[in-house]
C-alpha cells in the first residue's frame, strides 16, 4: 500500500466515524430528552468531541439529528437511475422508493430502530421540521435532474421532470404523515403504495353526487 495514499484514508475513515457518532448522539438524546433540552455542547460531549468539532460537522443539531436521513434520498435517486429506461418517469419514482422500502441493508425507516418515534418529534418541532424539508428538497433537485436525464430533457426548459418529482415526493410525504398519525410501525410500505395509488384514481374528474345539494330554502313554507 503507498503509505501517501493510507494517510488520507485514514483520515477520511476517521472524519466518518466522528460524523458517524455526533449523529448517533444527537439522535438519542434528542429523543430520549426532546429537542429543546438538549444543547449542542451536550451532544459533542456525549461524543468526545468539542463544540468546535462538532461545528466542523453540523451547522444545527437538527442538522445531526437528521444526518441519516440524507443517505436515504441518495438511496432512492440510485435506485432510480438504476429502474429500465422504458418506465414512464412516475413509475420509474414510485418502483425507486419502494424498492428502497423493500432493501433491508438500506435499512428504511420502518426498519430503523426509533425513526418512527423521530418523525412523530419532528412534527411536534419546527426547526427539526423545516431541516426535514430542507433535506427532502436537497434530494428532489437530484431527482430531478435524473428524471429530466431518463427523458433526456433540459430541466430548466421543459417542467415535467419536476412536476414527476413534485407528484411523487407529495405521495411520500403523505403516506409519511398518514404513518406517523397511525400506530403500526410496518405499515409504511402499503400506506405509500396507497398513496401512488391515488396519484392513478380519479382524483381529477368530478365525482357524481350522492345526495341532493343543500337548499336555504329546504323546510320553508311556500307562499
Amino acid at each position: 500500500m503507498n503509505p501517501e495514499r493510507s494517510i488520507p484514508e485514514r483520515r477520511s475513515r476517521k472524519a466518518r466515524r466522528t460524523r458517524e457518532t455526533l449523529a448517533q448522539a444527537a439522535f438519542e438524546l434528542v429523543l430520549d430528552r426532546g429537542l429543546r433540552k438538549v444543547t449542542v455542547e451536550e451532544i459533542a460531549e456525549t461524543a468526545d468531541v468539542d463544540r468546535r468539532t462538532f461545528s466542523r460537522y453540523f451547522p444545527s443539531k437538527e442538522a445531526a439529528v437528521l444526518d441519516s436521513v440524507r443517505g436515504d434520498g441518495d438511496r432512492i435517486n440510485e435506485a432510480l437511475k438504476a429502474r429500465p429506461a422504458s418506465e414512464p418517469p412516475l413509475t420509474a419514482y414510485r418502483r425507486a422508493v419502494l424498492d428502497w422500502l423493500g432493501d433491508p441493508s438500506a435499512e428504511p425507516w420502518h426498519r430503523r430502530p426509533r425513526f418512527f418515534d423521530l418523525l412523530v418529534v419532528a412534527e411536534r418541532e419546527p426547526t427539526l421540521y423545516a431541516a426535514f424539508h430542507h433535506i427532502r428538497v436537497d434530494a428532489q433537485e437530484d431527482s430531478v435532474a435524473i428524471v429530466a436525464d431518463r427523458l433526456g430533457v433540459d430541466p430548466r426548459l421543459d417542467i415535467r421532470p419536476a412536476v414527476t418529482v413534485a407528484a411523487g415526493a407529495g405521495a411520500l410525504l403523505a403516506a409519511q404523515a398518514a404513518w406517523v398519525r397511525g400506530s403500526r410501525q410496518d405499515a409504511l410500505p402499503e400506506l405509500v403504495v396507497q398513496a401512488f395509488d391515488a396519484l392513478a384514481s380519479d382524483l381529477l374528474t368530478q365525482r357524481q353526487a350522492t345526495t341532493a345539494p343543500h337548499s336555504t330554502t329546504e323546510g320553508k313554507a311556500t307562499s
